[in-house]
Formats: C-alpha cells, sequence, structure tokens
C-alpha cells in the first residue's frame, strides 16, 4: 500500500471527554485516540468502552481516526478487539522489538478484521521504537508487513533507557536512522529530533519541525492542538513552494522536449532529481 499523505496527528486520551469532543475542529490530519500512557491501569477498561462513541465523535470531520494500544500483550490483544472497528483505520503499535512483533500483532488485527467484516488487511500500522535494543531492527520493522505506514522512534522513552535528555542532540542519530529505515520501505517518517513534550515554546517549536522537515521527515505527532497548525504549515507545502514546483516541472519538460538533460531554472542549474523533489512537493501539497 502507498504510504499516507500525512502532516499532523493528536493524541487525546480515549476517555478524555473534553479534549475528544473537539478534537475534529483542530486541523489534524489523524487522531489518536490513547490507551496507552495517557491512561492509568485501572481506566484500561473504560477507555476501551469509550472508543466507540470516540470514534464517531473525532473522525466527523473526515480525518483519519487511529488508536494507540498497549505494549503487554495480554493488554494489546483486547485492545486490538476494542480498535478495530469501522471508522478506525490506523493502530498505533508502542515500544515496538522487531519484525516479528509487527507480524504477530498483524495476524491478531487480521482475524478481528474478520470478525467485524473490515476487509483484511486495511487496518494500517504506525510503529514506535522506544527501546535501545529495537534500534538495530528498524530496518526490518519499517519493511515487515504490508500494513506498515509510518514510524517513528519514541525519544521520551529512549531518551529515559539511555539516561539522556530528550532533544536534538540526543535524537538525531537515531532520527536520521529512523528517516532512511522508512524511505527505504516506502513509509513515512514520523517526528521531529525536538522535545516532543515542551508545548511552552511555539517558536523553537517551529523552528525545530522546519529543521526536521530538512532532515526528511514527513508526519510529525503532538498532544498539544496549538502545535497542530504549526506541523501543518511546516510539514506540508506552501503556496509559494507548489507554485515554484509547476513552474520547475514545466520548465524541465520543456526541456526534454528540446532533446535537452539540464536546463537553467531561476538562476540554477536543474535534472532529474531536483525535479522529482519538486514532483514530491505536488504529491505532499494534495
Amino acid at each position: 500500500m502507498a504510504a499516507p499523505n500525512w502532516r499532523s496527528l493528536l493524541f487525546v486520551p480515549a476517555t478524555a471527554e473534553k479534549f475528544v469532543a473537539k478534537a475534529h475542529t483542530r486541523g489534524a490530519d489523524v487522531v489518536i485516540l490513547d490507551l496507552e500512557d495517557s491512561i492509568p491501569p485501572a481506566e484500561k477498561l473504560a477507555a476501551r468502552a469509550a472508543l466507540p462513541a470516540a470514534v464517531k465523535t473525532v473522525g466527523q470531520a473526515g480525518g483519519a481516526v487511529c488508536v494507540r494500544i498497549n505494549r503487554q500483550l495480554e493488554l494489546a490483544v483486547p485492545d486490538i478487539e476494542a480498535a478495530v472497528i469501522p471508522g478506525v483505520s490506523v493502530l498505533m503499535l508502542p515500544k515496538v522489538m522487531g519484525a516479528e512483533h509487527i507480524k504477530l500483532l498483524s495476524e491478531v488485527v487480521a482475524v478481528r478484521e474478520a470478525a467485524v467484516g473490515i476487509p483484511v488487511g486495511q487496518t494500517r500500522f504506525i510503529a514506535l521504537v522506544e527501546t535501545p535494543a529495537a534500534l538495530a531492527n528498524l530496518n526490518a520493522i519499517a519493511a515487515a508487513d504490508p500494513r506498515m505506514a509510518a514510524m517513528g522512534v519514541g525519544s521520551e522513552d529512549l531518551a529515559t533507557e539511555l539516561e539522556a535528555v530528550p532533544g536534538a542532540d540526543a535524537m538525531y542519530v537515531f532520527a536520521m536512522m529512523n528517516i532512511a529505515a522508512c524511505r527505504a520501505a516506502g513509509i513515512l517518517p514520523l517526528g521531529s529530533v525536538g522535545a516532543f513534550a515542551d508545548f511552552s515554546d511555539l517558536d523553537g517549536y517551529r523552528t525545530s519541525l522546519q529543521r526536521s522537515r530538512k532532515l526528511g521527515f514527513g508526519c510529525a505527532a503532538c498532544i498539544h492542538p496549538l502545535h497542530v497548525p504549526i506541523i501543518n504549515e511546516e510539514y506540508g507545502a506552501s503556496a509559494a513552494e507548489v507554485d515554484r514546483a509547476r513552474r520547475l516541472i514545466a520548465c524541465f519538460e520543456e526541456a526534454l522536449a528540446k532533446g535537452l538533460g539540464a536546463v537553467a531554472f531561476e538562476g540554477a542549474m536543474i535534472d532529474l532529481p531536483v525535479v522529482d523533489r519538486a514532483r514530491k512537493v505536488l504529491a505532499r501539497a494534495r
């Protein structure tokens, strides 16, 4: 399956009725109903029970609906049973260990899809790699299953295990490893090189996203609605970028018609790799 064209993914605790009620108005491409970190152990059952109504609410504006399940198998299986329902198109899988982990959960999801009348294979996966032991498996995880849509490195959990402070310095190498693995597998690299949990400095957050987009990230998740429009702007394509891309492609195609392989455009030489990047700008704008 082709990679989705997401920019922003907004986390909402499945039991937080006030946040669930407004999530569809925030402009996120994906709303993630969380069953994991934001839900205390005593509320896991209530969170699963809240999913049908929450899915209808957060999906009413047409954005994709995702559910983040728990890592432990005794929680993951009932989470999947509750989450694989009409209206949910994506599951976020935390603390993924390797390709076999993805394949096992894919089998569980397939059984549930068949049971509720959803076409088998329709539910996509977002994998989160959050342990040092799993970093060596990034390429295998990204390519593990056709359900894979995106993958990210969980900076908070990973930094904790590394005894590091989350941020650009600590996460840069792992971020680039993730981007390379995702692009090789044809899925979206999720994330940024900034501190995930800091929502007080919006200018700093924008600067971090600008750097991250240049590094190759395709989408980012956030926990605060104020971050959504910033992600959409920085990880999307501006009107100026789209206009330039169209003119560049037209210039190159005109040169090809004349038998030329490279041509000057706005003071610089352009060739096929430059044109391919312009085409990806147009694809991102769509």
